[in-house]
């Protein structure tokens, strides 16, 4: 729930985006999620000779293994001898045998990235002339199937539990004190680290699986489990779970013998050494996923990691505490309900945790992305706009939770009053009569404790119903209700953006190997991206030119998906103009090959020139679309 100050908001909001502003402006190179940039025989083309080797270039270093790279002939066997090496800086290759035959090869990579997402993909080049080919356009699927859906569940569970386990803390310790006797929230809090210690081990099994195989049966294999130990993201995941026994140890503290307090020096100084204590284990918590994520790679990784675990810590406050909120609103005894004071205290709590979720969300925005276009061209933005709509939608809310606050303090205080003045009226119990109460309970001790229970009973009964049927109350539990739903999306969209490759690292894979290259074999290669405006109409088209002079070359032609995945299409029509001496466009009607392959034998160039390559994909009966980038030819 955030403060709603308009000067004060309108002032913030306005450096808020001058700031981002600058910061896009300025955006610089950077990489995370490693993307494929380049390789060697390229996508697509024809080469004379058998290449000695292939090598393939991302976006940043990689993990491999002796079956990250591999290279199939035509009928799908493995031409590929040694393991991959690294030749060169992000390089990477593998040697063939020799003698290979003419025909379409296919190479496949599986790799892991630095930030310890992993990789895969195929292409095809073809030695001599192209030919049909036994083996699928699609490459290997880490990351994906069923291991995939289990790890991405995983790592939802491992959020939801530290959130839950942090900012639970920090609700107790910061908002209400007292709710450290509430079990309502000591079981959210335990559930939080429950829910994080078991979400932990299951990706530590999983890890192995969903960075290689992808099979269920290999989940539980310990030879894969002991290469896991020795990545960075195993390392990270064994650090957690050793923080998480001191989280344990907190936890007995705060719901044991801090709860059993009475107020006072010693209480306040047992306060002070948890809530060091705890921000010590929260922010180590935080730190192993800064660790081992988009944040310890690329540009700044010095900066962007404490940014990182600074980010999830006022996630932590902000969302965690929410639900604890939502709990006490809800489940704490009506003889200990959560005062407006809590509320309010969490209330402020929240407003700093949404201040540093803007300003660390900005950094973190620049440098994954690098320039505004990244927002709507790339999944990682598209997903980025979506949490930012949701934190609005929530700021929003918590505005209204704020107003039943205010009424909840207001009505709070016209309470105390009451019960002072109520008390001042009340009759003054004389000695005498004290005395022939405890006479009386002497008397019957077995029925007065029966009648005291009996009492109690209604008592605690009478002030639930006046709880539940408070106004300000039942108004700021049905806000805060919403905005918890909020945040259960908010944490999906977030897991989604840290398994999703940064925008800017797709625009950069993307201009490598989208701007026309001439390499030394003369092959001219374009990508265009399309999108016929009708269903499944988007895609790149890849054409290669070779050997791209005057005279007969040899042309091939590749359809694709906005993810790299071949499909095929209707049509596809292809002109040549050289608008300099008035020539063309000469049309170029290519023949299917295989999934998303075309090939046209004989193209004839009549000059050199900057020729208007302009290619016409139909997607349906009716959506097509023309796409045309300029190449110099011969």
């Amino acid at each position: 729930m955030t403060r709603t100050t308009t000067p004060r908001l309108r002032t913030l909001v306005l450096l808020l985006l001058a700031a981002t502003g600058a910061l896009l402006a300025g955006a610089g190179p950077a990489a995370a999620h490693a993307a494929l940039t380049g390789s060697d025989p390229a996508q697509g083309v024809v080469v004379r000779q058998p290449p000695a080797r292939v090598s393939l270039t991302f976006s940043e270093k990689v993990a491999v293994n002796d079956d990250s790279l591999r290279v199939l002939d035509p009928g799908g066997r493995a031409v590929q001898t040694g393991a991959p090496a690294n030749v060169s800086g992000t390089t990477y290759a593998v040697r063939l045998k020799g003698g290979l035959g003419k025909g379409t090869y296919t190479v496949t990579y599986e790799v892991v990235s630095a930030d310890s997402h992993p990789v895969a993909g195929a292409y095809t080049f073809s030695i001599g002339a192209p030919s049909r080919t036994v083996v699928p356009g699609t490459g290997p699927t880490v990351g994906g199937g069923v291991v995939g859906d289990l790890y991405q569940a995983g790592r939802y569970v491992s959020y939801a539990g530290f959130i839950a386990l942090a900012g639970g803390a920090a609700f107790v310790l910061v908002c209400w004190r007292r709710g450290a006797g509430v079990r309502a929230l000591q079981r959210l809090v335990v559930g939080g680290w429950l829910a994080l210690t078991a979400g932990t081990l299951w990706l530590l099994l999983l890890r192995g699986s969903y960075t290689g195989s992808g099979k269920v049966a290999d989940v539980f294999d310990l030879g894969l489990l002991g290469q896991v130990l020795q990545t960075k993201s195993g390392a990270a995941l064994v650090s957690r779970l050793l923080l998480l026994a001191a989280a344990a140890l907190f936890i007995a503290v705060l719901f044991g013998s801090y709860q059993r307090r009475e107020e006072g020096a010693e209480k306040r100084d047992l306060t002070f050494g948890l809530g060091l204590g705890g921000v010590v284990v929260a922010a180590g918590l935080a730190s192993s996923w800064a660790m081992s994520e988009h944040a310890s790679v690329g540009l700044q990784p010095g900066i962007a990691m404490p940014v990182d675990v600074v980010h999830l810590l006022a996630v932590a406050a902000w969302l965690g505490g929410l639900t604890a909120l939502l709990v006490a609103l809800y489940r704490a005894p009506a003889e200990t309900p959560v005062e407006a004071a809590a509320v309010r205290r969490f209330s402020q709590l929240a407003f700093g945790s949404v201040l540093v979720l803007v300003a660390t969300g900005v950094y973190q925005s620049w440098r994954q992305l690098g320039s505004w276009s990244a927002f709507t061209d790339t999944r990682y933005g598209q997903l980025l706009l979506a949490k930012i709509a949701l934190v609005a939608v929530m700021v929003g809310i918590a505005s209204v939770s704020r107003r039943w606050t205010g009424r909840l303090a207001d009505q709070g205080a016209e309470g105390e009053k009451g019960k002072r003045e109520e008390g001042s009226e009340r009759e003054p119990v004389t000695a005498a009569k004290a005395a022939g109460q405890e006479t009386a309970a002497a008397d019957d001790s077995p029925r007065a404790a029966q009648l005291a229970r009996q009492r109690a009973a209604v008592d605690a009964a009478r002030r639930k119903r006046l709880r539940d049927g408070d106004a300000e109350r039942f108004g700021l539990r049905r806000s805060v209700l919403a905005e918890a739903a909020v945040a259960v999306v908010l944490l999906a969209v977030t897991t989604a953006l840290t398994q999703t490759e940064p925008g800017r690292t797709e625009q950069e894979a993307r201009a490598a190997t989208g701007s026309v290259t001439a390499p030394a074999n003369g092959t001219v290669s374009l990508k265009l991206p399309f999108d016929t405006g009708g269903a499944n109409g988007r895609g790149v088209v890849a054409l290669d030119l070779d050997p791209a002079h005057a005279g007969a070359n040899e042309l091939h032609l590749f359809v694709r998906t906005p993810d790299g995945q071949p499909f095929d299409v209707p049509e596809v029509r292809i002109a040549l103009t050289l608008e300099a001496r008035k020539i063309g466009p000469l049309t170029v009607s290519p023949e299917h090959i295989t999934t998303g392959h075309w090939s046209a034998d004989g193209v004839q160039i009549p000059m050199a020139g900057d020729w208007k390559v302009a290619v016409t994909v139909r997607t349906s009966d009716i959506d097509e679309v023309t796409v045309s980038e300029n190449a110099q030819i011969g």
